[in-house]
């Protein structure tokens, strides 16, 4: 029996009682939370995005649509990145004007392969104001989960204000719950015992968000 079976397997025999027609599980659980905290105008919720993502240590930039070629072909030289990692879908009018080599987002590529990669840039799903937080769902133009994981620098996308809601709660309602998402505040991060912090142990080392808009 394989840990699948198993789990599922105890799963059937705790549900064995459960009358065929309980309390769906959407009206069994109470949804009157609140879903957000205060009301903001949407440059107000913009402005607490790039607030809270600037607080986890995240680089901030802003720009038109218009601009952002010239912006990432600047952020990569500042890098001094070689190479770029880029998802099949992301718009390739975005990289136009860098001459840093290309790498796709190849499933075969593992650990190794995606380390030697200097920097990898996306688009996002959506983001969320009130924590500072980013969401990739391995749309075509985010790729997938471990593209975003592995290099050490990660350049992010957001539309605004678009892409952009104030609360966790407003953005699950915009994602498949089907999709694997990455949620990501900030670079990655974790401390030791004695609190010393420690960036790039599970993820990039920096983090750079444009706000596109």
């Amino acid at each position: 029996m394989s840990s699948r079976e198993l789990i599922l397997g105890r799963v059937r025999r705790a549900l064995a009682d459960v009358p065929p027609d309980d309390t769906p599980y959407d009206d069994a659980v109470a949804r009157d939370y609140l879903r957000e905290h205060g009301e903001r105008t949407v440059a107000e919720t913009v402005e607490l995005l790039a607030e809270n993502l600037a607080d986890y240590r995240a680089v901030v930039h802003r720009c038109g649509e218009g601009e952002l070629p010239s912006l990432l072909a600047r952020l990569l030289a500042e890098r001094k990145a070689a190479t770029v990692l880029v998802p099949p879908g992301l718009d390739a009018s975005w990289l136009a004007e860098s001459d840093v080599a290309r790498v796709a987002d190849r499933a075969e590529s593992g650990a190794p392969e995606l380390d030697a990669v200097d920097s990898v840039v996306t688009a996002c799903a959506v983001a969320v104001a009130e924590t500072g937080t980013i969401v990739l769902d391995a749309g075509p133009d985010q790729g997938r989960r471990r593209i975003t994981l592995v290099p050490d620098h990660h350049v992010c996308v957001v539309r605004v204000p678009e892409q952009v809601v104030s609360s966790v709660p407003q953005a699950l309602e915009r994602l498949d719950p089907v999709r694997p998402s990455t949620w990501i505040s900030g670079p990655s991060a974790t401390s030791d015992i004695e609190l010393d912090r420690v960036e790039g142990v599970h993820g990039p080392r920096t983090l750079e968000v444009i706000l596109v808009g």
